[in-house]
């Protein structure tokens, strides 16, 4: 093992088995969600966080909206706190879920004290840090701990606050989701597609990296841009599927990677995408439940092959990207442990 980045490694190969402690950590808790949810009637969720875990408040938010009427949205930490007025509605019972992984976050805590002293609601707090600063502010925690890491990009705590969070979701919905195959899916993920990653991650012909993903999927591909950047200084953007064709394909090349997320209601719609980008020259690495011929023609498959639902399964969609970003640091000779100009909590003076 290189020792640069060995504990980004270490991490994202352990994501089965801390996938199955996330599980027993929501499983633990789903009657106090339960509980929590009916007896204070919301009338709409707000998420939030920062950097990835802003990502994970996407992800989150649109996750809800696909299983539920209730209204749910994601916003950074820093606009709840620095633009409450835009964002919160007195008049609206609103839940805000609030997800860090260290729980000390500046722009994080501010925007949950601001909303307790504020409007009076009620908190959700996601972390992998139950004695941090964020946990202690919570109507109600859940906290990963095992998930916790020493490299400075989030992999396995990202991934598990995610899975917990599709719980949730499921149970503010009434639609409790079957999550306990993920952690073999993982398994199964890092080792059938590990070569794979390794293949493009250290293939120098390739410059620029874009995610795209519709949907749930889009805070996902968000995410998967943000760890390249961070991990290995490359070339990497993110953007929904269509709007893909919107101006951002003029930077496409022979020199493009172009990952596409599929999600099973519009496949056809994001496969003619895919296709496009193909016709001009990019590289093409697919991920979807059972991706077929027309795309497998393209270039490259990730076939998950869950058996789960999009909601239970859009966690799965993210280590072998994990794994590609970490073989693109080592390539270009940077340390994913420690990425450039980089620190694990973003501590700032007080913004309100």
């Amino acid at each position: 093992m290189d020792e640069r980045g060995k504990y980004t490694l270490a991490e994202i190969l352990s994501q089965p088995e801390i996938w199955s402690d996330a599980l027993q950590v929501i499983n633990a808790q789903a009657q106090a969600l339960g509980d929590f949810w009916g007896r204070n009637h919301f009338e709409q969720v707000l998420f939030t966080g920062c950097g990835s875990t802003y990502y994970l408040a996407q992800f989150a938010a649109a996750l809800l909206r696909s299983q539920s009427p209730i209204p749910a949205h994601a916003y950074p930490a820093s606009e709840l706190a620095l633009f409450p007025d835009s964002c919160f509605d007195p008049q609206i019972n609103t839940l805000l879920v609030a997800i860090s992984r260290s729980g000390e976050t500046t722009e994080t805590l501010a925007a949950v004290r601001l909303f307790r002293a504020r409007y009076r609601g009620q908190v959700l707090v996601v972390t992998c840090y139950s004695e941090s600063a964020l946990a202690a502010e919570a109507d109600l925690l859940v906290a990963i701990d095992a998930a916790r890491e020493q490299s400075v990009a989030q992999t396995r705590s990202f991934s598990s606050m995610a899975l917990v969070s599709q719980a949730i979701a499921g149970i503010f919905a009434g639609q409790a989701l079957d999550l306990s195959p993920l952690p073999a899916v993982a398994r199964r993920l890092l080792t059938g597609y590990g070569d794979l990653a390794r293949e493009l991650g250290q293939n120098g012909q390739i410059e620029r990296f874009f995610f795209l993903g519709s949907n749930m999927l889009y805070g996902l591909a968000c995410e998967a841009m943000l760890k390249m950047k961070e991990m290995s200084l490359s070339y990497s953007e993110a953007y929904h599927m269509l709007e893909f064709r919107h101006g951002p394909m003029s930077m496409v090349n022979e020199h493009t990677l172009v990952v596409g997320l599929l999600s099973d209601q519009a496949a056809a719609q994001e496969t003619a995408v895919l296709r496009d980008m193909r016709a001009r020259g990019a590289r093409i690495l697919a991920i979807g439940e059972a991706p077929g011929e027309d795309v497998a023609s393209l270039g490259q498959v990730v076939a998950l092959q869950t058996g789960l639902p999009l909601a239970a399964r859009a966690i799965a969609y993210l280590p072998v990207l994990q794994l590609l970003a970490y073989y693109r640091a080592i390539f270009n000779q940077q340390n994913p442990d420690q990425p450039a100009n980089l620190h694990a909590v973003i501590v700032l003076e007080p913004l309100v």
